[in-house]
């Protein structure tokens, strides 16, 4: 059995793994990361990256579609399109492909060691990796866990023949005529609108009041009536049965139920931590529910050993994994660091698209603040109107006393953009007057920002 000693053993190349051994190596620590598949991670591979490619291409034909035949009142007629979704997979496989290759080249950079196979612990510092060549032994001073997350699967509709993934749906061959989204969340509205501009006849089964429910109702509204206008069907308060002969049984909160037909059933009711086929019973690691539980420095409760992103809990955004993988680099290097984020932005890329940082409104009130809100909808915005996208709105909210700026939501085509603008307010803790008071471009969708401040401090210019 070959045997490798290393100051730093990295398990899982995903974006908090591979982010962690880049920086870890950059610092001259000697790091080895494992990875039973590609690097990149789920985010990469068959999360955040192809999906967003294929929302983009569900995008581009439903723009060509409604100039077929019809006044769109830009003065542009087209041919019918058709899609080839085959060559859509194809395209958006290439994306990441070269994504792929790139984290392999930064990790050679860094002088990573990179070991392909499946690990297993033997202990707290020692690790057995099964690869193609056999079995390698893995000795580390200090380990990091980043085994990431998978999708959770319905015992009345496990995974298999017409009932999907999120994996499976990134790389279906053809469009499905009738396509039931079971779980109304960002993956699921993030997929079922994509495919509905694709063609198919979506309908959202989601099981609490409101789809998109980790986001406020107001922020919703403007998605809710996007979808309606796709043709999609929405039900809330509602509970997949099971499936039989491509039929679907609900069941509705008054106990009626109804029956829907269906090509292909994606289920996205959520993820869970990838905790099992690592050897985690050879640990003796503290748990918080499912996950890991870590302290402010990302430590477990074993010393040496150090878990981030999907398999400590929420929220599970690679960008927090990615943060968090840097951070330990820094602390295994002999930096001090701490993980002390005011705010970490969130976005839904639905149509349109939302992103949040910080409290909402009720959260902040519900913390004991009285508060300043400030809405600015983008239909008082000339880039959006030039631009055919004016639903939506940018909203600040502040302290009453001290107008710090506790929280920034928007919602509308491309506000996805706004989210660092949202963060870095929050981070070096902006108030109402620090954003109103600085120049924002004219004319652009962030101009948004600057009039919800103004509109919160009581004198907004453009409403």
């Amino acid at each position: 059995m070959k045997e490798i000693v290393c100051k730093l053993l990295v398990i899982g190349a995903g974006p908090g793994g591979y982010v962690c051994a880049i920086r870890a190596g950059q610092l001259g620590v000697d790091t080895v990361i494992v990875e039973s598949t590609k690097a990149g991670g789920t985010c990469l591979n068959i999360g955040c990256i192809p999906s967003k490619a294929l929302i983009h291409a569900a995008e581009e034909f439903d723009k060509v579609r409604h100039m077929a035949g019809a006044t769109n009142g830009l003065g542009i007629s087209v041919e019918a399109p058709r899609l080839d979704l085959a060559q859509t997979v194809r395209w958006k496989d290439g994306i990441v492909g070269r994504l792929n290759a790139g984290v392999l080249g930064l990790l050679r950079k860094a002088k990573v060691k990179i070991v392909h196979g499946r690990a297993h612990f033997r202990d707290g510092k020692t690790v057995e990796v099964e690869t193609e060549t056999g079995t390698q032994l893995i000795r580390a001073e200090t380990v990091v866990i980043a085994t990431g997350s998978e999708p959770v699967e319905l015992p009345a509709l496990p995974f298999g023949g017409p009932v999907i993934s999120s994996t499976e749906a990134l790389s279906l061959p053809t469009v499905p005529k009738m396509l039931v989204v079971v779980g109304g969340g960002y993956i699921g509205l993030e997929l079922g609108t994509a495919f509905a501009k694709m063609g198919s006849e979506v309908t959202v089964v989601e099981a609490t009041q409101q789809i998109l429910p980790q986001y406020d109702a107001e922020l919703v509204k403007p998605v809710t009536k996007r979808l309606t206008e796709l043709g999609v069907r929405i039900l809330t308060g509602a509970k997949a049965k099971g499936l039989s002969n491509e039929v679907l049984v609900v069941e509705m909160a008054s106990g009626e139920e109804k029956r829907l037909a269906a090509d292909k059933v994606l289920v996205t009711v959520g993820r869970k931590p990838r905790t099992e086929g690592w050897g985690l019973e050879e640990l003796d690691l503290d748990r918080s529910g499912r996950f890991i539980r870590i302290d402010e420095r990302c430590r477990t409760s074993m010393r040496g050993v150090y878990a981030i992103g999907d398999v400590t809990g929420e929220p599970m955004l690679a960008h927090r994994a990615m943060a968090q993988g840097e951070m330990v680099a820094e602390i295994v290097a002999g930096r001090k660091r701490v993980w002390d984020k005011r705010a970490i932005p969130a976005v839904c890329f639905t149509d349109p698209e939302i992103v949040t940082a910080g409290l909402s409104p009720d959260e902040a009130r519900a913390q004991g603040y009285e508060v300043r809100v400030g809405l600015f909808p983008f239909s008082a915005n000339g880039r959006a109107m030039t631009t055919q996208q004016e639903d939506g709105f940018v909203r600040a909210v502040a302290r009453a006393d001290t107008n710090l700026v506790v929280g920034l939501q928007a919602v509308g085509a491309g506000v996805s953009e706004l989210s660092s603008a949202f963060s870095l307010a929050l981070e070096m803790g902006a108030r109402l007057e620090d954003i109103a008071g600085t120049i924002h471009a004219h004319p652009t969708r962030s101009e948004g920002l600057q009039e919800a401040a103004l509109k919160a401090l009581g004198h907004a210019l453009h409403i």
